[in-house]
């Protein structure tokens, strides 16, 4: 049995794992970026490793928590144990939420998720390599990438691109028009918000009781502020590295601005909540936008599910309907299970 998948996200990620140790099927992964996991994305520089996407992985499932603990290598996990607090629309800190009870990386960033995953299959992913058509023909997927190299016989594939990129692949597929038109109208139906990350660096370090700063309101220009060096084995002794991600509604606003530009605001903006003039000027910095960061809401589950029966299968925390790294692993585990048991 050959499975095809598109994208090599956390869901897919999951889902590859319970698909290879269930079923003998030979798995075929495109993914179009150079990297793995989607969202929850690792870059290194200068010796300093930050999660620039996705900030950790929360302990809020019973099922995930067993694949990180016991299924999965625990070497180089590590948890962040100190607490976040929040802060309101004027900039005023303060204590109150209650803090996950877990927060957890690895050494290496988060991106071990996937990559851990992957290496318990015998799964091949082809990197940078972007689908850019969907074909059902004789009973079987058939995919097209962007350089016109043709993938396939599959019997069964796996769609999991954010929703936007997803329902553009379905709207132009060659399949049967009633059931593309209704699946691509639902996932299309799913709303995102987007999101501009910056990194900044200090060759100092910052003393503050908290790892994280949420604002609860939804009211500052800046959604997220955490420090990276409460992460072992991400920032040196005597140094700081902030992520800060902007609210939905500034980022989209600035999206396509100078990110020289983006990256200095925000900057300054830390520099306030935090209360330290000295972050408004770091001595590097990096950035990222998300066009497609958080779903806001989850895909109707009639039209998923019935393209399932034609071995056509969504994964992702827009299927999940939550915008989380574990709600993405928890829905590529079950999709795995249901797909497992369909090519058997």
């Amino acid at each position: 049995m050959h499975l095809g998948i598109v994208g090599a996200g956390a869901g897919a990620a999951a889902l590859a794992y319970v698909v290879e140790n269930t079923a003998d099927v030979e798995t075929t992964i495109l993914e179009k970026s150079g990297g793995v996991c989607g969202r929850a994305a690792t870059r290194r520089r200068d010796g300093v490793r930050y999660d620039y996407g996705a900030n950790y992985l929360k302990d809020d499932d019973d099922r995930v928590v067993d694949l990180v603990t016991e299924q999965l290598d625990t070497e180089g996990l590590v948890d962040v144990t100190e607490p976040i607090y929040t802060f309101d629309a004027e900039g005023t800190v303060s204590e109150g939420r209650e803090a996950d009870d877990h927060k957890w990386s690895y050494e290496s960033g988060l991106t071990q998720i996937a990559k851990r995953l992957f290496d318990r299959t015998d799964a091949t992913v082809h990197r940078r390599t972007r689908v850019e058509g969907v074909a059902r023909e004789n009973g079987a997927w058939r995919l097209v990438d962007a350089d016109g190299g043709e993938w396939g016989p599959f019997d069964a594939l796996v769609l999991n691109p954010p929703a936007p990129q997803t329902a553009d692949l379905l709207a132009s597929a060659d399949w049967d028009a009633d059931l593309r038109g209704t699946l691509a109208g639902a996932v299309a139906d799913v709303g995102y918000r987007s999101n501009y990350t910056a990194v900044l660096h200090y060759p100092f370090e910052l003393d503050r009781p908290y790892y994280g700063l949420v604002n609860t309101d939804k009211a500052h220009d800046v959604g997220w502020i955490s420090r990276e060096e409460c992460k072992p084995g991400h920032v040196a002794d005597g140094e700081t590295l902030l992520v800060v991600q902007a609210n939905p509604e500034w980022a989209t606003a600035h999206y396509d601005d100078d990110p020289e530009a983006n990256v200095a605001a925000l900057a300054e903006m830390a520099a306030e909540v935090v209360g330290d003039e000295r972050l408004g000027e770091p001595d590097w910095t990096d950035h990222q936008g998300w066009l497609y960061a958080q779903p806001e809401g989850g895909v109707a589950r009639g039209p998923v599910d019935a393209a399932e029966a034609h071995d056509l299968y969504c994964v992702g925390d827009w299927v999940a309907g939550e915008g989380r790294l574990h709600a993405a692993l928890r829905c590529g585990l079950d999709t795995g299970e249901r797909l497992a048991l369909s090519l058997a």
